[in-house]
């Protein structure tokens, strides 16, 4: 995988093709998640969130219904379009088409500054100094994340065989980090900036089951399946589709860890 300051805009972007499908299977978050990063970061009441990459809304809601005020930044116009259409119900709620990157944000403006499986795409040497300057001195950063736990079993081990012959540029991924490697990679980085008190992790197993129709649609929603050619892209889901219907009637439960990274502002001189 690149490191996110050399992946292409058009890889970024790739999400605002699926928006239905985006919308439809990406899982939202664990309420204990929300709970936890209000109470850690000592959100207050009717405090000032910016959510970094809302998508169309999986995270932004859950804080809109609890009073916050909520400014989204979203690349997509699609998937923005989307996300406004769920929040009209929310006058607290505004979203801005654009990218962190180029949002001309005001400093120290924000109790918390979020960003749920996206941050990842914004360049580090940007999107951590500018998170540190745009929140209040007692503010808080906090990255989360839907993370598949390692390693692969059972459906999800047994569907290996079939990418590494569809897409065997993807080989990979057979010796990618564990998870608890690529946390504390995370964790380090986040506390290498010296911008932010040490780094809280957090951990959240939970499951979700789809149909395999479902599957497929949520597996078109990656961005590297998406930027497969068309022809493979079909290849690979129609037999990651046959196993589930020969093997798993139809339905397959996924495992997820959330993974929650918050981090302080306060106290850092």
């Amino acid at each position: 995988m690149l490191p996110a300051d050399q992946r292409p805009l058009t890889l970024r972007m790739i999400f605002d093709q699926v928006v239905d499908d985006y919308d439809a299977v990406r899982p939202g978050y664990p309420s204990a998640l929300i709970d936890d990063i209000i109470t850690i970061s000592t959100l207050p009441a009717n405090g000032s969130v910016l959510e970094i990459g809302c998508g169309t809304g999986q995270a932004t809601i859950p804080f809109a219904q609890r009073g916050y005020q909520i400014t989204g930044v979203e690349l997509g116009p699609t998937l923005a379009a989307r996300a406004i259409a769920k929040c009209q119900s929310y006058p607290n709620v505004m979203i801005h088409v654009t990218s962190f990157e180029d949002w001309p944000a005001q400093p120290e403006a924000f109790d918390l500054v979020m960003s749920a499986t996206a941050f990842h795409w914004i360049p580090p040497e940007i999107g951590y100094p500018k998170a540190a300057r745009i929140l209040k001195p007692t503010g808080a950063l906090t990255i989360f994340s839907n993370e598949h736990p390692t390693p692969y079993t059972d459906f999800f081990a047994e569907v290996q065989p079939i990418y590494q012959r569809v897409v065997p540029e993807w080989s990979h991924i057979q010796t990618s980090p564990s998870i608890e490697t690529r946390i504390a990679a995370t964790v380090a980085t986040v506390n290498e900036t010296g911008l932010f008190a040490p780094v809280i992790v957090k951990t959240y197993p939970w499951s979700q089951t789809y149909s395999t129709h479902e599957y497929l649609r949520l597996l078109n929603t990656y961005s590297d399946h998406r930027n497969l050619a068309p022809q493979q892209r079909t290849q690979l889901f129609q037999e990651i589709g046959d196993v589930l219907e020969r093997k798993y009637g139809g339905t397959i439960t996924k495992p997820y860890l959330t993974v929650l990274y918050l981090a302080k502002k306060e106290s850092v001189q």
